[in-house]
C-alpha cells in the first residue's frame, strides 16, 4: 500500500511539473507570436491551463487581453471561447449574474459560427449554475440539451458533467429513480476516464439514493464500495460522513454487532476530526441503537448532545431525526408530558421542512433547441394598455359610498366571525392536544405491556427450568431418606450412599442460590447485572455437578477451558453452561466424549460444549431455540426435559450482549457455541 501512495504522489507531482512547463511554454510562445488569430488560440489554451490550476486572477487578465484581441481581428471563435471562460470564472466566484451574462454572450458567438460543440459546453455549464441556484427545471433542459452531442463526439469528460448534474436536478425534483440511473451513467464514465473522486462521489450519491428509497441492503453495499475506496489518511471527511450512515442501515435490520461496530468507529474518528456534521449523524444512530438495546440512560446522553450540535449548526434534518428518538426515549420511561413536549416540535419542524421542498417537475422534459437564436430567453408576458374610459364611478359618488359603507359592515362581520372561530379553534386545538398526549401514553402503555408479556415468558420459562432440576435432586434425597425411615437399608448401606446424597443436596443446594440471587436482584426488569468473572471456574463448578451422571452413563468428560475472564451476569451465564453439559450428556450413550473449551476469537470469549452423543436431526435443528415449539426429546437413558432449555438460554445470552447456535450431524455429535463480550460495551 505505501509503494501505492508513493507512487501516486509521484504522478501528481510529475502532472503538476509537467503543467507548470506548459504553462511556461505557452507565455513564451504568446510573447513572440503576431497579433493574429494564431496567437488567440495559443492565449485560449494558456487560459484552459491557468484555469485547471485555479489561478482565476491571471486567467483572467488573459481573457480580456484575448476578448480585445478578438473583437479588433473580428475572430468570433475567440470572442465565444474568451465569454465562455469568463463566464465560468465567475461561476467560481459565485457572480451569478455576470456568469449567466457571458454565458448568453459565448453561446451567441458559437451559434454565428455553427459550432454545437461550443454550444452545448455552453447549456451544460448553464444547467450545472441554475441547478446550483435551485432552477431545476431550466437546469435539466440545458443539460438535456448537450448530452446528444457529448454523446455523439465521445466527450467523456464533459458527459460525466452532465450526467452529474441531472442526476443532482432530478433528485432536488424528487425523482429517485432518474436520479439513480444518471448517477451510475456518471459512475461508469469517470470509471472510464479514472476519475477517483468521482467515482466515490457517483458511489456514495448512489447508496444515499438507495437509502431513501428504503432499498437498505443496496445502500448498505454501496456504502461498503465507498468505505473501500477510501485512501488511509484521506478523506477524514468523507470517511465520517460513511460510517454513521452504514451503521444507520445495519440497525434497520437489527444487525446490533455490526452496527454497534460501525457507529462506535464513527464516533471516535468525528470526534478526532472535530467533524460536528458527521458527530451529528452519528450520535443520533447510537442514541437510536442504545434505545432499541433498551440502555436508556446511555442512548439519552448521546440524543441530548445530538440536540446541542444540531441547535449550533442549524442541520434540520438531523434535528427532526432527533425530536423523533426523543418521543421514543420519553415514552418508553413514561415521561408522556416530555414526549408531547418533543412530538409538537417534531411536527412543527416537519411543515417547516415539507414547506422547504421543491415540487416535483415534469419527468418528460424537451431539450432546448440548440439550433434556436436564444433559448435561454423566455416570452414576456405583456401587459395590456389602459383603454381610456372614464371610471364609472366618478359619475356616481353615491354608489360609490355606499358600496364603502356595505364593505364596512361586512368587514365588522367577518372580525366577529373570525373571533368566535379563533376561540373554537383554541378549544379544537386544546382537544387535539389532550388526543395526542393519550396517543402517545396509550402507545407507551402498549409498549410496556408487550415488553412484560415477554419478560413474563422468560421468568415462567426460567422457573419451570430450575423446578424440573430442583424436583429430581429433592426426590432423589427424599427417596434415600425414607429407605432408611422404612428401614429398607442398613444404617453401614445409607452411609455409603452419603456421597451420592451430599452431591444431590449440593445440586438443589446451588440451584435454589442461584435462582434466589438472580431473581432477588434481577428478576424484577430483567437486566443484567454485568461483571468480570473467570469462565473456567463456572465450568470446573458446573462438571462436578454432572459427576455422578457421567460415571453413570461411562462418559468420558475432557474440560479443556482455560482462565479466561468474560463480561457478562454470572448467575445467568452459570445458568446456560449448566443446561448445555445437562443436555450433553443426556443425548450421550455409553462411551461418548463430551469436550468443554474456551479460546479468545476477535477479542471475544468463544465457549463450545461438544459432544459424540446422537446429534439433532436438519429438521429439529430449527426448533431448539424457539420458544412457542415448546421442543423436546427423551435422552439416552429416557431421561426427560421441559423443552424449554434451550430457549431460557438463549434470551439469557442474549441479554448479555451475546449469542449462541448450534452444528449438529444426525449421529455424529452436536457443538454448541456462547460468544460473550469481554469488556464492557463502549456504546
Amino acid at each position: 500500500m505505501r509503494w501505492i501512495l508513493t507512487l501516486l504522489l509521484f504522478v501528481v507531482s510529475f502532472s503538476g511539473f509537467a503543467q507548470n512547463e506548459r504553462i511556461d511554454n505557452l507565455t513564451v510562445q504568446l510573447a513572440f507570436q503576431d497579433q493574429d488569430s494564431t496567437k488567440v488560440d495559443l492565449s485560449i489554451e494558456l487560459i484552459n491551463e491557468l484555469y485547471d490550476i485555479e489561478d482565476y486572477k491571471k486567467a483572467m487578465l488573459y481573457v480580456n487581453r484575448t476578448s480585445k484581441l478578438s473583437e479588433d481581428l473580428n475572430y468570433l471563435k475567440g470572442l465565444a471561447e474568451s465569454s465562455y471562460y469568463r463566464a465560468l470564472i465567475y461561476t467560481q466566484k459565485n457572480d451569478y449574474f455576470n456568469a449567466i451574462d457571458n454565458y448568453n454572450k459565448s453561446r451567441q458567438y458559437f451559434l454565428q459560427i455553427k459550432d454545437s460543440l461550443g454550444v452545448a459546453k455552453v447549456s451544460n455549464s448553464i444547467g450545472l449554475i441554475e441547478i446550483k441556484r435551485g432552477n431545476y427545471a431550466v437546469g435539466l433542459r440545458n443539460s438535456l440539451s448537450a448530452i446528444d452531442i457529448f454523446e455523439e463526439k465521445g466527450l467523456k469528460g464533459e458527459l460525466s458533467s452532465a450526467y452529474n448534474n441531472l442526476a443532482e436536478a432530478y433528485f432536488k425534483t424528487n425523482q429517485i429513480d432518474k436520479a439513480i440511473d444518471f448517477n451510475f451513467k456518471a459512475l461508469a464514465i469517470r470509471k472510464q476516464i479514472d476519475d477517483f473522486d468521482g467515482i466515490k462521489s457517483s458511489t456514495k450519491n448512489i447508496a444515499d439514493l438507495y437509502s431513501l428509497r428504503k432499498e437498505h441492503r443496496k445502500a448498505i453495499e454501496y456504502y461498503e464500495k465507498v468505505l473501500d475506496l477510501i485512501l488511509p489518511d484521506s478523506d477524514q471527511e468523507l470517511r465520517g460522513e460513511i460510517l454513521p450512515k452504514l451503521g444507520s442501515e445495519y440497525l434497520k435490520f437489527k444487525e446490533y454487532d455490526k452496527a454497534s461496530s460501525l457507529l462506535v468507529e464513527g464516533l471516535q474518528y468525528n470526534r478526532r476530526q472535530g467533524n460536528e456534521e458527521g458527530l451529528l449523524r452519528t450520535l443520533n444512530a447510537i442514541g437510536n441503537l442504545n434505545l432499541q438495546r433498551r440502555k436508556v440512560k446511555l442512548a439519552e446522553l448521546q440524543l441530548n448532545e445530538a440536540y446541542t450540535i444540531a441547535q449550533k449548526i442549524d442541520n434540520k434534518t438531523e434535528l427532526l431525526e432527533n425530536y423523533k428518538l426523543h418521543i421514543a426515549l420519553d415514552s418508553t420511561r413514561g415521561y408522556y408530558q416530555n414526549a408531547f413536549f418533543w412530538q409538537n416540535k417534531y411536527y412543527d419542524l416537519k411543515d417547516e421542512l415539507s414547506k422547504e421542498e421543491q415540487p416535483v417537475y415534469p419527468t418528460e422534459l424537451e431539450p432546448l433547441d440548440i439550433e434556436d437564436n436564444d433559448p435561454f430567453v423566455d416570452s414576456e408576458n405583456t401587459i395590456q394598455p389602459n383603454d381610456g374610459k372614464d371610471n364609472w364611478f366618478s359619475k356616481n359618488p353615491l354608489y360609490f359610498y355606499g358600496g364603502i359603507l356595505a364593505l364596512l359592515l361586512l368587514s365588522g362581520l367577518l372580525i366577529y366571525s373570525l373571533v368566535k372561530l379563533s376561540g373554537y379553534k383554541k378549544k379544537v386545538n386544546e382537544q387535539k392536544e389532550e388526543l395526542e398526549l393519550e396517543k402517545i401514553r396509550n402507545d407507551a402503555i402498549l409498549e410496556q405491556t408487550h415488553h412484560l408479556e415477554e419478560v413474563n415468558q422468560v421468568k415462567d420459562k426460567l422457573f419451570s427450568i430450575v423446578s424440573h432440576d430442583l424436583k429430581d435432586s429433592i426426590s432423589s434425597i427424599k427417596a434415600f431418606l425414607d429407605l432408611l425411615k422404612e428401614d429398607s437399608i442398613s444404617r453401614e448401606e445409607f452411609n455409603d450412599l452419603i456421597p451420592e446424597l451430599s452431591e444431590n443436596a449440593n445440586n438443589a443446594s446451588a440451584l435454589l442460590f442461584n435462582l434466589l440471587n438472580w431473581s432477588k436482584s434481577q428478576l424484577q426488569n430483567l437486566e443484567p447485572k454485568q461483571e468480570h468473572f473467570n469462565i473456567q471456574e463456572v465450568f470446573q463448578n458446573k462438571i462436578a455437578l454432572v459427576e455422578q451422571k457421567l460415571e453413570d452413563k461411562r462418559i468420558v468428560l475432557i474440560d479443556e477451558s482455560q482462565r479466561d475472564f468474560v463480561y457478562a451476569d454470572r448467575s445467568m451465564i452459570e445458568i446456560v453452561i449448566q443446561n448445555l453439559i445437562t443436555n450433553a450428556v443426556k443425548f450421550s450413550r455409553t462411551g461418548d466424549v463430551i469436550t468443554v473449551s474456551n479460546q479468545d476469537v476477535n477479542g471475544k470469549a468463544l465457549i463450545c460444549v461438544e459432544d459424540t452423543g446422537v446429534g439433532i436431526s436438519r429438521e429439529n435443528l430449527d426448533k431448539l431455540f424457539k420458544a412457542n415449539k415448546n421442543f423436546t426429546t427423551i435422552g439416552t437413558k429416557n431421561e426427560k426435559g421441559t423443552g424449554l432449555g434451550l430457549t431460557i438460554a438463549k434470551d439469557l445470552v442474549e441479554l448479555n450482549n451475546g449469542r449462541i447456535w448450534v452444528e449438529s450431524t444426525l449421529n455424529v455429535g452436536s457443538k454448541f457455541f456462547i460468544e460473550l463480550p469481554k469488556q464492557a460495551p463502549t456504546t
